[in-house]
């Protein structure tokens, strides 16, 4: 068992550790930024990584704090929900009300690897192919989706 301090600190070395693999992914060398996350162009929703004891996720999420504006955001993604599952072995998780650590309410669009635990360095790399191979089909894919959600929404 790992003390919060022990935790804080593996978590950091697993972010940095994943910060060099993803430097050797060829489709990744030529970008200036690595992931576009947090800078989708569209307030309030984010691409993201996530990593706990039980499972990694890449997700797409949507947090604004207005929950009829995310709502109409979430049904809005729907709509392009063929486009945005394109490439996936399965379909993408679609949950409308996920309550965060913080209690904040998100919607997340996400696909996930089970039974997997960021604790263990022996299964780091699965983790992080599993994050490489799915942020790049979910970026291309929400890419290629983002002007049409942008104008229906803002």
């Amino acid at each position: 068992m790992y003390s919060k301090d022990e935790t804080k600190l593996l978590r950091k070395e697993f972010w940095i550790v994943f910060a060099r693999r993803c430097g050797i992914v060829p489709e990744l060398r030529s970008r200036k930024k690595k992931w576009v996350l947090y800078d989708t162009g569209l307030n309030g929703i984010d691409l993201k990584f996530e990593v706990t004891r039980q499972e990694a996720m890449v997700m797409v999420e949507i947090n604004i704090k207005q929950e009829n504006r995310r709502l109409e955001a979430f049904e809005t993604m729907q709509k392009y929900r063929k486009l945005l599952e394109d490439g996936f072995a399965e379909p993408l998780i679609w949950d409308f009300c996920v309550i965060r650590e913080g209690g904040q309410e998100v919607c997340r669009i996400y696909t996930s690897l089970p039974n997997v635990d960021f604790h263990r360095q022996n299964q780091w790399p699965d983790i992080f192919n599993f994050f490489i191979d799915n942020m790049l089909i979910l970026e291309n894919n929400f890419m290629e989706i983002k002007d049409g959600i942008e104008a229906e929404l803002y």
